[in-house]
């Protein structure tokens, strides 16, 4: 006959050392855990350089300003460059979620040879990653930091508003309205950036993505969806050569300025933006709180989403209806 081995804790400090064994046990569930649906680094490259209690990040932009012309050997007007530079910095700011647990579950988890409450940790872990998975994309406005769907500085247009009974969302719209849209947003990118950016990336509220994703093209026979349609037909793909990476995003359902879709193109690189994160989430040591207790919790260190280049990036709004 299996016996228990019964252990018994007098008082919390007796207990630490089993609180830390589980603890560890704890941070390494946590870790294996996935978070599919808080991927902001499918969207936003992560950037987690630097010491990671650094109060922020500081870096230079440099310009240059010249021109060149036909010179005489005997001229003294030779046009010289010059370069000028500029500074930015941004700040990093630390974020948390605890948990903790008393000499009575403590005890208990000893004696019936379980694990320690790991579905604490687990909701710390998650609450984490989505304050993280939420300033990345919308901000703080605590921080006064804005996100991925809301740059102050990127270039935002309505859409046409061509679809039937003239409105703008792509349910109302043809497969050929639809394609154009995103073309002559991703065209604006180049437009505006005078042929030097391109956007390589297209955001998706989740209500066009699924439009799109099942609209056929034609008259509704064709064998094409308007999605595989466009990954093989935008002037990315047939200027570069290169698929046109499209995602859906939950964040963009409600991110026009009237409260409907907006799709987003950019370019995906570090140099045009980043979400700062300097210190990925750490566990922390677990400490004996008071006479019963103890207490532990995951910390990250953030800065949020940077556009660095804004003329890399371009908002399209009205897409799909606000939400009723």
């Amino acid at each position: 006959m299996n016996t228990i081995v019964r252990t018994a804790f007098v008082d919390a400090q007796a207990a630490m050392p089993f609180v830390i064994a589980q603890g560890r046990n704890i941070e390494t569930r946590i870790y294996q855990r996935r978070y599919p649906t808080f991927n902001y680094g499918l969207h936003v490259p992560v950037v987690t350089e630097g010491n990671e209690w650094a109060i922020g990040t500081t870096f230079f932009t440099v310009d240059t300003a010249g021109d060149a012309k036909f010179l005489s050997g005997a001229g003294t007007d030779m046009p010289f460059n010059q370069a000028t530079k500029d500074m930015a910095s941004h700040d990093f700011a630390m974020i948390g979620s605890g948990w903790e647990w008393n000499l009575e579950e403590v005890n208990q988890a000893a004696l019936y040879n379980i694990d320690l409450n790991g579905t604490k940790a687990l909701s710390a872990a998650d609450k984490v990653e989505r304050l993280l998975n939420s300033i990345a994309m919308i901000g703080s406005t605590e921080k006064n930091w804005t996100g991925f769907v809301n740059a102050p500085g990127v270039s935002r247009a309505d859409v046409a508003a061509d679809g039937t009974g003239s409105v703008t969302f792509w349910s109302a719209k043809t497969p050929d309205q639809m394609l154009r849209d995103v073309n002559n947003l991703l065209s604006s990118v180049r437009a505006n950036t005078k042929e030097v950016e391109w956007a390589d990336s297209l955001r998706l509220p989740p209500e066009a993505f699924r439009l799109i994703a099942t609209a056929r093209m034609g008259a509704g026979d064709g064998t094409l969806t308007v999605l595989e349609y466009l990954r093989k037909n935008n002037i990315y793909t047939a200027e570069t050569g290169q698929p046109l990476d499209i995602q859906p995003l939950r964040e963009l359902a409600t991110a026009s300025q009237d409260g409907g879709g907006r799709m987003v193109v950019y370019r995906k690189d570090p140099e045009v933006l980043r979400f700062h994160l300097p210190m990925p989430r750490r566990v922390l040591q677990p400490r004996q709180k008071s006479i019963m207790g103890f207490e532990t919790g995951i910390i990250a260190r953030t800065g949020g989403t940077e556009v660095r280049l804004p003329g890399a990036m371009a908002y399209g709004d009205e897409i799909t209806a606000p939400p009723v």
